[in-house]
């Protein structure tokens, strides 16, 4: 191999080195420019912010007092259940159906109770004969008794007799009665007025004694059943308000008063029960929902956030307040919340007339500038204004 060929060799790897140096280079360069440049298109990009993306504050009453959870439930309601063993023959009333008292729910095979009463009949007619009949030969004897044409141990077998049978057919009386009892609860009826809330039982199936086959309440007796921790007892008092909400309904807001309160705690949860009235025409219809509130012991007026316009970074708290065309973060200090409103006090780093925003985005920054909009002229609402940000943080 000649000197100047095995130059050339040599030389190659030095070429790749600084070849490829140069290509890095060069890549490290126009990296830099997107970062630089994307920095700088979100640093200019101003979050557009419409009247209903924001929320002043203000002062709003606050009630202080024990927190009551529980559910809405009817006072009075009947568990109907099966009082003879047989087959279900038929079912008439399905859930959610209206009943007068009286009404038939279901009926049950009543052949074999039919055989045991028409027999029960039989045996009542048959020990009233003899009772008659012994009544008779008493009175006979008891007669000529009194004439001396009988004696007196005839006249007392004969008593006897008498007895035994009116003990037979008070017997078979109630042989007969106790069937026809039977042969009634073959037939389950509403006992009052009401709704049926639930049915359990189908035609064929077998009603054992004491199995469940219907619930029947009245929606006009619903209360509220809350549950009060035990040490805030003493703070409870039967006439209170208490202000709650209904999940599932449309009403927010419901009043009512406190009728009774148990005098022992619940041995597991340690929690009181309080039975809540509603007020008049206010109580909901459906039963079973859960209900959530305050007893109102006492209020204070203080300034109130919503859960959606807060946002947590461990045990801290944080607002996104609106500062001219700039949005500032302030770390705030929360107080209770309000189980009625769905709303917490808060204690410190706000003040009335603060403008926040409503639901702030997780990528939102301290100083970034926005742009008040009209609703009708908000072409980027917020949260698509936060996703074009991060869209180009991303390229």
């Amino acid at each position: 191999m000649t000197r100047p060929f095995q130059s050339a060799v040599r030389a190659v790897p030095a070429l790749l080195t600084l070849v490829i140096a140069l290509g890095l280079s060069g890549c490290g360069k126009d990296g830099g420019k997107k970062d630089s440049a994307a920095d700088a298109a979100k640093s200019d990009i101003a979050l557009l912010i419409a009247p209903e993306d924001q929320l002043t504050m203000s002062l709003a009453d606050f009630a202080s007092g024990p927190v009551i959870t529980g559910s809405i439930q009817p006072e009075k309601r009947a568990d109907l259940r099966a009082e003879v063993s047989a087959v279900v023959l038929q079912v008439l009333k399905e859930n959610g159906e209206a009943v007068k008292r009286g009404d038939l729910l279901a009926r049950l095979d009543d052949s074999s109770i039919r055989e045991q009463l028409t027999s029960a009949d039989e045996s009542a007619r048959v020990s009233a004969q003899s009772f008659e009949q012994a009544e008779r030969q008493y009175q006979r004897l008891k007669t000529l008794q009194a004439q001396g044409m009988s004696s007196l141990q005839a006249t007392e077998d004969a008593e006897q007799r008498r007895n035994n049978a009116q003990g037979d057919q008070v017997a078979a009386k109630a042989r007969a009665a106790q069937a026809r009892q039977q042969l009634q609860r073959t037939e389950v009826r509403a006992p009052f007025d009401g709704i049926l809330s639930e049915r359990k039982v189908s035609a064929g199936d077998t009603a054992l004694v004491g199995k469940e086959l219907f619930k029947v309440m009245d929606p006009r007796s619903m209360r509220f059943e809350g549950l009060v921790s035990a040490d805030r007892m003493s703070e409870l008092k039967p006439g209170q308000t208490v202000s709650f909400s209904v999940n599932g309904l449309d009403e927010k807001d419901f009043s009512g008063k406190i009728r009774r309160i148990d005098a022992a705690a619940n041995a597991t949860t340690r929690q009181l029960e309080v039975l809540v009235d509603f007020a008049p025409g206010s109580a909901p219809k459906v039963a079973g929902l859960y209900a959530e509130g305050r007893v109102e012991t006492g209020s204070v007026s203080t300034l109130m956030l919503p859960d959606s316009a807060v946002l947590r970074a461990g045990d801290e708290s944080f607002a996104w307040v609106i500062n001219g065309d700039l949005l500032k973060k302030a770390a705030i200090k929360l107080g209770e919340r309000d189980a009625r409103r769905g709303e917490y006090a808060v204690l410190s780093g706000l003040k009335a007339g603060d403008r926040i925003l409503r639901k702030p985005g997780s990528n939102l920054q301290d100083g970034q500038k926005i742009k008040q909009v009209a609703s009708a002229q908000a072409s980027v609402p917020a949260g698509a204004a936060n996703a074009a940000l991060a869209a180009s943080a991303g390229k």
